[in-house]
């Protein structure tokens, strides 16, 4: 819903109004490159792209694919966590639906007890715009994600005609919106976004009761689990290109000056990342391990945080080089 407080910006005046963001935050918008949209640091000259998702989830801004940790210093003798001395707040302008929700489901688990998250997590501030049109491998509905609701927002987004509607959603969202730039919207500004948003239709998502059960009952069935998996290259790009996936490594790395403790993004695709050092794997092929992202993200997790540990943002879907379809995988389950 539009209230009281929403502000109007014009097209012509978003540069103006990010530049006057970016003073007080580290501002990331979606930006057009060469190679697609990604989510880049904004500065003068970027090419915003409010219109297109980027290609990329905004989990790298607060889980870096590869971090330090802790820093041993030959000198001092010491050991020095790198946890970011940056106090500069982070805006994340035109996010989505889908991701923002990636993002709470990544707080569920790396919130608990990882400073490195939680330093840049829990004073970022979210611009969310509804998303006008699904992509034919969105499937966000599934998992109740309601794509033009701006849940868990500080600002709301509306494209208009001639600009953009903004309505605070908390005082964060108030705060950001206190620039001279932004104008008071007209009775037809309140009323056109009012109609978008009436106008967006929200695909029914299927019924995913009793997947559980199902998925439990088809555990020890390999031959299902082979047959389902049969085309998949275990690339593991619809890990890495995943809102909510958080599997990592970590390792020690010597250098002149001391040694360096690194967390690098990793994948429960890849063989080697059950591995023991006895040479055993618990999970030895990919229907196995395929078998467990299943598993974790629609079973596992809402058991203990009740949110699927997916966001239907269908990534693993467009970008899968053998068209693997998670959709129609879950319901195989279903009809196990």
């Amino acid at each position: 819903m539009v209230g009281d407080e929403a502000k109007f910006l014009p097209h012509e005046a978003i540069f103006e109004a990010l530049t006057e963001w970016a003073k007080r935050y580290s501002l990331f918008v979606p930006a057009e490159e060469e190679k697609g949209v990604f989510w880049r640091l904004f500065e003068p000259g970027i090419k915003v792209e409010l219109g297109l998702r980027p290609l990329e989830p905004p989990k790298r801004l607060f889980f870096p694919p590869t971090e330090v940790l802790l820093r041993f210093s030959y000198k001092e003798r010491q050991i020095l966590p790198e946890i970011p001395k940056d106090d500069t707040p982070l805006l994340v302008f035109g996010i989505r639906p889908c991701d923002l929700h990636g993002l709470k489901v990544l707080d569920q688990v790396l919130g608990q007890q990882d400073p490195y998250w939680k330093k840049r997590f829990v004073r970022a501030v979210f611009v969310s715009q509804p998303c006008t049109g699904a992509y034919d491998t969105c499937f966000c509905t599934w998992v109740g994600i309601n794509p033009k609701e701006a849940k868990g927002a500080d600002v709301s987004l509306v494209e208009l005609n001639g600009g953009w509607l903004l309505q605070p959603l908390t005082e964060r969202g108030r705060s950001l919106l206190e620039v001279g730039i932004l104008e008071k919207p007209s009775f037809s500004h309140l009323a056109e976004a009012q109609e978008l948003l009436s106008r967006i239709e929200v695909q029914k998502g299927e019924d995913l009761n009793g997947l559980a059960e199902n998925f439990y009952r088809s555990f020890d069935d390999l031959p299902f689990w082979r047959h389902m998996t049969f085309k998949c290259k275990a690339c593991a790009i619809c890990t890495f290109l995943c809102p909510t996936c958080f599997c990592f490594n970590i390792t020690d790395e010597k250098g002149h000056e001391g040694v360096l403790r690194l967390r690098t993004w990793d994948s429960c695709m890849f063989f080697h990342y059950t591995l023991e050092a006895s040479g055993h794997n618990p999970r030895p092929t990919k229907a196995e391990r395929y078998r467990n992202r299943i598993g974790h993200k629609f079973c596992y997790h809402p058991e203990r945080y009740t949110d699927y540990g997916c966001t239907g943002c269908g990534r693993c879907i467009k970008y899968c080089p053998v068209s693997l379809d998670v959709r129609e995988v879950l319901r195989r389950i279903k009809r196990y």
